[in-house]
């Protein structure tokens, strides 16, 4: 758990998206080998890895606040939705079976890559104005989409900003932001939700393992500040690419632990 740790925080600080994309297949392996009820395997994982991204995204979000690249006012009025987006979420996941959520999770994945792979970094830092119906709608979809995958929606938000308007690092830095917001409704559904299950894992608390997150807290949040820092220095132009191929990666992975399953 150590060695995955660090990757874990240095690529959430560097893309701003928690780790999740890292922590949630690493805990699906762990918890694999534990021995525990596999009908729960994936919803544990996702639940962990929300609960790890909160203090990790929190220390990527200051980080890139220092280089102001955080759009604080949009991720006021979009978070709102997001968060709704993620209660409705962490409901729907609890119901589905672990070979599904993986699924889920490799499709949404590999679509975002190939986005990423094929947008150009416009030339000038424009911020558009996001009209509130497309506010509620992509930031519902977000919230949505992130509960079932454990992640802080950055794979999905930073594309979107990216879309209206805002360079890579400011994308970066309120995707961060945002999803410091999915972490804690996110971490609080699974929870709840696990509770309400009975699933009575050992050294867990409903959907959130105790070991794990204590394993990974001190070493994502110190790697996250260092993340952050670096994509400052970085070509913009490349940034979006590393990010494409990084989603790519594992999409392709998790596909493949699917038709294992």
């Amino acid at each position: 758990m150590i060695v995955t740790a660090v990757p874990v925080g240095f690529v959430a600080g560097l893309f701003g998206i928690g780790g999740g994309l890292i922590t949630v297949p690493f805990l699906f392996y762990i918890f694999g080998s534990l021995g525990i009820n596999q009908d729960y395997i994936m919803h544990l994982a996702v639940g962990t890895s929300f609960a790890i991204i909160i203090p990790t995204s929190m220390v990527s979000v200051l980080t890139h606040h220092k280089y102001k690249a955080v759009d604080f006012k949009i991720v006021k009025s979009y978070g709102i939705f997001v968060v709704l987006g993620v209660i409705f979420g962490t409901i729907f996941a609890a119901s589905l079976k672990t070979k599904t959520l993986v699924l889920f999770f490799s499709i949404v994945i590999f679509l975002l890559s190939i986005y990423l792979l094929l947008l150009k970094e416009r030339e000038k830092n424009i911020t558009l104005n996001i009209k509130l119906h497309l506010q509620i709608i992509l930031g519902f979809l977000v919230g949505f989409i992130s509960a079932p995958m454990g992640i802080g929606g950055a794979v999905m938000n930073v594309p979107i900003l990216k879309f209206f308007g805002y360079s890579i690092n400011r994308s970066i830095g309120s995707a961060a932001a945002i999803g410091f917001l999915i972490a804690i409704f996110g971490a609080t559904g699974f929870l709840i939700t696990g509770s309400y299950l009975e699933t009575n894992i050992p050294l867990s608390i409903g959907f959130l393992n105790i070991p794990a997150f204590l394993i990974f807290i001190p070493i994502t949040t110190f790697m996250a500040r260092i993340g952050a820092k670096t994509v400052h220095t970085i070509d913009k132009n490349k940034i979006s690419k590393y990010f494409g191929f990084f989603l790519l990666i594992i999409a392709c992975k998790f596909l493949y632990e699917y038709f294992k399953l």
